[in-house]
């Protein structure tokens, strides 16, 4: 089995270089449920988003997922009628054959050991893409973007002065 590299692109049945489809030569491959005699199995990489996303809001210190623009527009969107915030919003992922690769963009909120999170995050959404799946999770980074302070997104008073 190799070690992950940065390197991401998706070629045949794996991810890149990043994947541990690619090991010693001569190595036997790993069973993959999604290839099987009797047909192929294909997994769109919105739906491992979902998967992801839902699994990293999962975890107790996420407050939220996404960079600045992102949860402005999440915001934006929430307040139309009918619509509804994105659960793939700050998750990126590249889908192989039999692989994945994830990259998430996180809030912490204040207090919390971020180290913690992130590592409680990283296995959380392993666990979950890889028993929904079935694929493999070669790697998940995790960018922590933001720090939640509660009272930081209270919209201030803006009272006309007149006592009520």
């Amino acid at each position: 089995m190799t070690a992950p590299t940065s390197a991401k692109t998706i070629t045949g049945n794996n991810v890149g270089s990043r994947g541990a489809d690619q090991g010693p030569e001569g190595a036997a491959r790993k069973a993959n449920p999604l290839v099987t005699d009797q047909g192929t199995t294909t997994i769109a990489d919105v739906v491992v988003e979902k998967v992801a996303g839902l699994a990293a809001r999962e975890v107790q210190g996420v407050h939220d997922l996404g960079g600045n623009t992102a949860r402005a527009l999440g915001a934006l969107r929430e307040r139309i009628p009918g619509a509804s915030a994105s659960t793939g919003q700050g998750v990126t992922v590249e889908v192989g054959e039999t692989q994945a690769a994830v990259d998430l963009q996180i809030v912490v909120e204040y207090g919390v050991a971020i180290a913690e999170v992130a590592r409680v995050v990283r296995r959380n959404v392993i666990t979950a893409i890889e028993q929904m799946t079935g694929l493999e999770v070669v790697e998940v980074n995790i960018n922590v973007n933001d720090v939640y302070i509660p009272g930081d997104d209270d919209e201030p008073d803006t009272g006309t002065g007149r006592v009520q």
